[in-house]
């Protein structure tokens, strides 16, 4: 059965919301690109989502939160890395945290790792359903090698039979994708450039 198709408003949240909760995979605009995710207790789930991705179990998916004190629920943030979170969330930077002890975050969604990916995205939608929720595993909506959908009829073209619902909040804005800045050693570390310029992030890591 193809996804079901709801808009991006109070109802159809409140629809996602339900169908994550019953353990459900929900696609969603973002910031970005559109991404696909579950809820973080839901049953089977994660392994549902990279089944429907075709994604290597081996490559960790990050968490997308409402602020940084739902972060810091499930990674430790250190100075350098409130730092960088007070000036770029919401926005386009993940930032790599040790998990805080006793999260009991899956050893699927990190990879075996101890750490965490974990972003506040500029864009209400994953916020809202994070608020309501938790933190969210989510990665982009495509199939593992493809390019990534930016618009609800393209997320239905590669995924569209292999998830539940999908909130269509209009075309995604696109771009350049987050800057991935590892914090977990007490310094910054950066591990793929993006939105936000290497030198940007040495600045504030070292002030």
């Amino acid at each position: 059965m193809t996804a079901r198709i709801v808009t991006d408003d109070e109802a159809g949240r409140a629809e996602a919301v339900a169908t994550l909760r019953g353990g459900g995979i929900v696609a969603m605009p973002t910031d970005t690109v559109y991404g696909v995710g579950v809820a973080l207790g839901a049953e089977d789930g994660l392994p549902r989502l990279f089944a429907a991705k075709d994604r290597p179990l081996d490559r960790a998916i990050v968490l997308l939160v409402a602020d940084v004190e739902q972060a810091q629920s499930v990674g430790a943030m250190t100075p350098v890395a409130r730092s960088l979170a007070g000036r770029f969330w919401p926005g386009g930077l993940t930032l790599v945290l040790r998990q805080v002890e006793g999260s009991g975050l899956p050893a699927v969604l990190t990879a075996g790792n101890s750490t965490i990916g974990i972003r506040v995205p500029d864009h209400d939608c994953p916020r809202a359903l994070a608020r309501e929720l938790g933190p969210l595993p989510v990665t982009s909506a495509n199939l593992s090698g493809q390019p990534a959908a930016t618009t609800a009829a393209e997320v239905v073209a590669q995924l569209g039979e292999a998830i539940d619902l999908i909130l269509d909040g209009g075309p995604a804005r696109g771009g350049i994708p987050s800057t991935v800045v590892d914090c977990a050693g007490g310094g910054a570390r950066v591990l793929r450039a993006g939105a936000i310029a290497p030198e940007t992030i040495d600045a504030i890591a070292g002030a």
